[in-house]
């Protein structure tokens, strides 16, 4: 009997003990909760790159100079202002001028693209000179968004240029495609290639505010008679 009340008090003090010891350990502080930095939004382009601001929005396009280095490089001069040009309508020669700035979409298809970069603003005009076709057999209008040049004919590129809502392989051979177009550009082509028109010219045309580039490691089924970008030739009345 002895034994069992000496077990059972040792048992109670054992436990007190314990108890007291748990109630004088501090609890743990909670850490406080750690925020990871945010990713950079500055990214390292493998390829040139533009944005074409417009007064709907904004169309961001890579640019390729592997395939149209000629392309690439006219672009991006007329784009910055530092390739000279010659205005259709004053034939004033430009220096430092952006020929972009302030041009329009003049042409819209709705299911086909959209076409400007014409300084004369009717389809008509051009830089003051022309240049090759540059073509690949790896690079297609099997896709939306392509970004070539506008051509009256071989070896007539100037300044004009469309982007293209569908994919449009009648067009492969006879056009040089320079850059392709992101979705969210595609989407906005799609908006102004439905805007309302007198004939393919739209009532109240998208204008073309700026075209900002970046050059590569910068920071930051056939359809017969089918339509086709033209440059240089007056569309019928």
């Amino acid at each position: 009997m002895r034994t069992l009340v000496h077990t059972a008090v040792l048992v109670i003090s054992t436990s007190l003990l314990g108890a007291a010891q748990a109630a004088s350990t501090p609890a743990p502080t909670p850490k406080p909760p750690v925020r990871k930095p945010a990713a950079s939004a500055t990214a390292v382009t493998t390829e040139p790159s533009a944005t074409i601001h417009t007064t709907a929005g904004d169309l961001h396009c890579t640019l390729f100079p592997a395939v149209a280095p000629i392309g690439v490089d006219n672009f991006i001069g007329l784009a910055s202002g530092t390739k000279d040009w010659t205005s259709p309508v004053t034939h004033a020669k430009k220096h430092g001028v952006p020929l972009y700035d302030g041009t329009i979409f003049h042409r819209v298809i709705a299911e086909f693209m959209i076409q400007g970069g014409d300084p004369a603003g009717n389809g008509t005009g051009d830089p003051g000179y022309k240049f090759k076709n540059e073509t690949s057999p790896t690079v297609t209008f099997d896709r939306p968004g392509r970004l070539a040049y506008a051509n009256a004919g071989p070896g007539t590129n100037g300044s004009q240029f469309f982007i293209t809502e569908v994919a449009y392989p009648s067009l492969n051979g006879g056009y040089t495609i320079f850059g392709q177009c992101d979705d969210a550009a595609v989407e906005l082509v799609k908006k102004i290639a439905r805007m309302a028109t007198d004939g393919e010219k739209p009532l109240r045309p998208i204008k073309i505010t700026h075209i900002e580039t970046h050059r590569a490691g910068a920071t930051t089924t056939t359809k017969p008679s089918a339509p086709k970008p033209s440059a240089g030739t007056k569309k019928p009345a």
